[in-house]
């Protein structure tokens, strides 16, 4: 299947970026811990070119935290400042304080030598869509700064976002990048829901995810819904669907209905904690 998506208004905000980018000190990027290389988009690389970086894990409460462990010291050796947080939960944010004070010295000593006193750091917080990132920011702010939702595309225009005398965070639209050059990226990203659903197939993520899961963490699909997982990826799908009572009338099976139980079940986290790279 083809999970290209790139619509009209990312190739705008890409160009609002690359304007922004002059006035930034620090870039934040918001990545999904479930996917967190696919969720990386290469384009920020270059946009983000002589900035101080701080990658921000989130969504770590749904993801394998051995894995969650493994990819910060990955980021770590890259050079990046990071951090693995649920946003959702005030009490992470502190960890992303202490970063951008790190992230900042350099910026803030030059400051000094300029004579500058009590600049605020500006940082632009980056990412796909629906990776969280004003969620992040809301949590951050300690307020309703941006507008939040569990689409794709819910952030559309910049947003400055004071938070108190030393930071502002600028809030950006979610973007891709107009080619994947591994479907596997594409499968990923669809399945955290990166992609507008309406335009990929959910049978094919659904059985996706049984494969992976079944194939890398053991017994999972097993406890949550009562099947064994054995049988070819299909028969699970259905043996999903009769255990779920995801029937039509006549008891034929639903697989709409499973398909999307078991993609909103894997994003949730009720399936387990999974990492799915």
């Amino acid at each position: 299947m083809n999970y290209q998506w790139y619509p009209g208004h990312m190739t705008k905000a890409v160009r609002a970026m690359q304007e922004d980018i002059k006035l930034i000190d620090i870039v934040i990027e918001l990545l999904d811990a479930r996917i967190p290389l696919s969720s990386r988009n290469p384009d920020i690389d270059s946009l983000a070119n002589n900035k101080s970086r701080i990658v921000i894990l989130n969504k770590s409460d749904l993801s394998d935290p051995s894995k969650n462990s493994f990819y910060k010291e990955y980021y770590e050796d890259k050079g990046f400042f990071v951090a693995t947080i649920d946003s959702r939960k005030k009490n992470n944010i502190s960890k992303v304080n202490g970063i951008i004070e790190k992230a900042s010295e350099k910026k803030r000593e030059r400051d000094r030598k300029r004579g500058i006193k009590n600049r605020p750091v500006r940082a632009m917080v980056v990412g796909i869509p629906n990776v969280g990132k004003s969620t992040f920011i809301n949590s951050f702010a300690g307020k309703a700064s941006a507008k939040t939702g569990n689409r794709p595309g819910v952030t559309k225009g910049k947003q400055w976002i004071r938070l108190n005398n030393n930071v502002e965070l600028l809030d950006t639209p979610g973007i891709l990048w107009p080619k994947f050059e591994d479907e596997r990226i594409g499968f990923n990203i669809a399945a955290i829901g990166s992609i507008n659903d309406n335009i990929v197939d959910n049978t094919e993520i659904a059985t996706g995810l049984i494969e992976y899961i079944t194939g890398n963490y053991e017994g999972l699909i097993n406890k949550r819904y009562e099947v064994s997982e054995d049988d070819d990826i299909h028969i699970i799908l259905e043996n999903i669907a009769v255990k779920r009572n995801c029937l039509k009338k006549g008891g034929a099976i639903d697989y709409n209905k499973t398909c999307n139980l078991i993609i909103d079940e894997f994003r949730s986290g009720v399936i387990g904690k999974i990492t799915l790279e």
